[in-house]
């Protein structure tokens, strides 16, 4: 008896009736409207009174309502009164944002006939027989009524009559609660398929999801090219001062003011990715940072010898190309700060042709392999993410002569699109 008591009076029921009786308000403007064109097709008919009238209304309001409802912006709408009181699963999710396409705009106007048909309906019920049904309960009670109603039907003046009163009053009530728990069903069970995403918007979702990973890739590149950089380079720098604390304090002060520099720089630059994670859009502008012009900091304060070798102009890089070759440089700094061997010299090479850009760093190799840190290995992967963003290709590896070679190649513009 619960069971049945819940689904037909509980919270999700009362609920779902509510949402009916809103659909029913929202079919009163076209309701209305219908009515207006049934009087001018029959001008002796009464549309309020005259049942026919009134159904040949209702129909005309159909149409109309699922016209109106091809307007993109009916749908987060629907979704929203959905989602607050219809009782939804949760794994059955609903389509976020205006309806874009032309079957997502057929949905929703089906899902919004839908919804004012039956709330129509269901509201025509609740306003007539609940007041019928309460009167009719009352009958054997309220002495008033019962004179009212034997005017009115003489037919009613038995005993049995005014027994089965309250209970028949009663099933009534129940009748109608059973009508509109099915009406609210019904309008549950449809609204992941009318009111869920369509296969484009599916599509527009999953395009957002890799913008938005693609963007968050190269927060976490700029943050480990630059703050993993700066830390390697702080470490050796101040190991060194450490050991010759007492013997040489010129070094140490050298060394001292080269990580207060390295820091400053780094705390600026984390400012500026981190500042990205507060605003809109994809930051592609912001997250440009230093190009090939500032290289000469770069290698001052890197931490190691470098032989820096230059053909061509550097300065003439554009500018995205630039940006990214400075943190293939830095990249590859870092990479021989952590794993070279200590003190030896790196060679740079940085040729500037009439269509590309070619980088090649040069490091001596341990004699014993660098172990691999927990979560490391991940600059690589950066450095080859961002030779393939440009339309580039990089090369790393062990050479035979000794060496750890990194060498990039990247496009100075994009490639141009052939004509259709």
């Amino acid at each position: 008896m619960k069971p049945l008591i819940a689904r037909l009076a509980g919270r999700r029921a009362r609920l779902r009736w509510l949402h009916l009786i809103i659909g029913g308000a929202l079919l009163m403007p076209y309701f209305l409207v219908g009515t207006v064109a049934v009087g001018l097709y029959a001008p002796g008919v009464n549309p309020f009174t005259s049942l026919p009238a009134q159904l040949a209304a209702f129909g005309c309001a159909l149409p109309m309502a699922a016209v109106t409802a091809l307007l993109p912006t009916a749908r987060p709408l629907s979704v929203a009164a959905a989602r607050a009181l219809c009782g939804l699963a949760s794994d059955r999710p609903l389509a976020d944002g205006p309806a874009a396409s032309g079957q997502a705009r057929a949905r929703s106007a089906a899902w919004f006939t839908l919804h004012v048909g039956l709330g129509g309906i269901i509201s025509g019920m609740t306003l007539a027989l609940v007041p019928f049904a309460v009167c009719v309960a009352a009958l054997p009670f309220v002495p008033a009524l019962r004179e009212s109603a034997l005017d009115a039907r003489p037919a009613l003046d038995h005993t049995w009559v005014l027994a089965v009163a309250p209970p028949a009053g009663a099933a009534m009530l129940v009748a109608l609660a059973g009508c509109a728990a099915a009406a609210g069903a019904l309008l549950a069970n449809r609204a992941p398929v009318l009111l869920g995403p369509t296969p484009d918007d599916r599509l527009a979702a999953a395009e957002r999801r890799a913008a938005e990973l693609a963007v968050r890739n190269r927060l976490a590149r700029e943050l480990h090219d630059s703050v993993g950089h700066a830390l390697s380079a702080v470490t050796l720098q101040a190991g060194a001062a450490r050991r010759v604390l007492d013997s040489d304090p010129g070094f140490v002060r050298e060394a001292l003011a080269a990580i207060e520099e390295t820091t400053r720089r780094t705390v600026g630059e984390l400012d500026a990715v981190l500042g990205l994670l507060r605003q809109d859009g994809d930051g592609s502008d912001a997250l440009a940072g230093p190009g090939l012009d500032a290289l000469g900091g770069l290698l001052a304060r890197c931490g190691v010898p470098v032989r820096y070798e230059a053909d061509g102009d550097p300065g003439a890089v554009p500018g995205p190309v630039s940006a990214e070759a400075y943190r293939i440089v830095q990249e590859g700094l870092s990479n021989a700060l952590r794993h070279g061997v200590p003190g030896s010299p790196v060679r740079l090479r940085v040729g500037v042709g009439p269509r590309e850009l070619t980088l090649v760093l040069d490091s001596a190799l341990p004699p014993r392999p660098p172990v691999a840190r927990p979560g490391g290995g991940r600059g690589l992967t950066g450095v080859k993410e961002r030779a393939l963003l440009l339309g580039g290709a990089t090369e790393a590896g062990p050479r035979d002569d000794g060496v750890w070679r990194l060498a990039a190649r990247l496009p100075l513009h994009a490639p141009a699109k052939e004509p259709r």
